[in-house]
């Protein structure tokens, strides 16, 4: 990497966790349903290409952005930030690094949305780093709440977990976000002349907040929602078949980072996940390392291989 040595974010400050994605949907009318009603999440705003969503645990306006397109996939991943300086801090970072910025205020992506750094990251990918975004509340008094609201529908997960990606090049990604943006890496797939087939990041402390694997520049493999448990995953599987809705795999556990998981596919064909489990991730972990004739466990710990169906990718 080109970056100059600048000093890194303590966890107490820098990127907390993912923020939000766009993605694109040529039907937004049916988007929208199967995303309220199907996957349970609460619309905030609405603009006449746009629609604006949240899980209901979410205190921020807004964590999935639906924008009206010909074709599918994802237009942009946010990130949060602790402090306004943070987008100073890494904004320095990004251009040391050779990449180009935007700085955008309050407000100029949309209803809700804070004060944003947009660059486009080595896979391809334009991300953003987010301040302040407008808090709009959870559904629950801050005083004596009971566990959840009533009246969720669908499957109704708490929050946003993770993004799964596609790059060409694996290494130098993983790169960039470790050495400029101070994500950790829990866990690699390495092929078997070194280079990295597949790696697992974080910033919250999560097995996994982020994830690249080798495939087309810039593609979308799947965006996924936390579930608190295995029978919260399994409600899931059976909301999807009540709805007709196509599930591309599980549920099952993967073998990185341990967790569950159920993959399956919004009507615009877009990979959606619901995932529980996982470990916790202190800053000085070692990573865990798979080799490639174990990549099939990785992903799919108990079916040990990975079928042809979850290595299609949308771009």
């Amino acid at each position: 990497m080109s970056a100059e040595p600048l000093p890194h974010r303590s966890d107490s400050h820098g990127i907390l966790r993912l923020s939000h994605l766009e993605v694109r949907v040529p039907d937004l009318e049916l988007a929208t349903a199967y995303y309220t009603e199907v996957v349970g999440l609460i619309e905030t705003a609405r603009e006449p290409e746009r629609v604006f969503l949240k899980c209901w645990d979410e205190h921020q306006h807004h964590s999935l952005i639906l924008t009206y397109a010909p074709t599918y996939g994802v237009e942009s991943i946010g990130w949060k930030v602790h402090e306004r300086d943070d987008l100073d801090h890494y904004q320095a970072r990004i251009e040391a690094a050779g990449v180009g910025v935007t700085r955008l205020g309050s407000g100029e992506l949309g209803p809700g949305s804070g004060e944003t750094v947009r660059f486009e990251a080595p896979s391809g990918h334009t991300m953003e780093l987010v301040h302040d975004m407008q808090k709009v509340g959870n559904l629950l008094p801050l005083t004596n709440p009971p566990p959840e609201p009533q009246g969720l529908t669908g499957i109704h997960p708490p929050r946003l977990d993770h993004v799964f990606l596609m790059c060409e090049d694996v290494d130098a990604t993983t790169a960039f976000f470790r050495e400029v943006l101070d994500f950790r890496l829990t866990e690699q797939i390495l092929a078997d002349d070194g280079h990295q087939l597949c790696t697992f990041l974080e910033r919250s402390h999560s097995a996994h907040d982020l994830a690249f694997i080798t495939g087309p520049q810039g593609a979308f493999h799947h965006v996924a929602f936390w579930v608190d448990d295995w029978n919260t995953l399994r409600h899931a599987a059976d909301t999807c078949a009540y709805h007709g809705v196509p599930i591309d795999a599980g549920p099952t556990r993967h073998g990185a980072t341990r967790g569950w998981g159920l993959y399956f596919f919004d009507p615009a064909g877009n990979r959606n996940e619901v995932y529980t489990g996982g470990y916790w991730v202190d800053p000085d972990r070692e990573p865990i390392t798979w080799t490639e004739a174990e990549m099939g466990r990785a992903v799919f710990y108990y079916e040990g291989a990975v079928n042809q169906r979850f290595l299609t990718v949308h771009s």
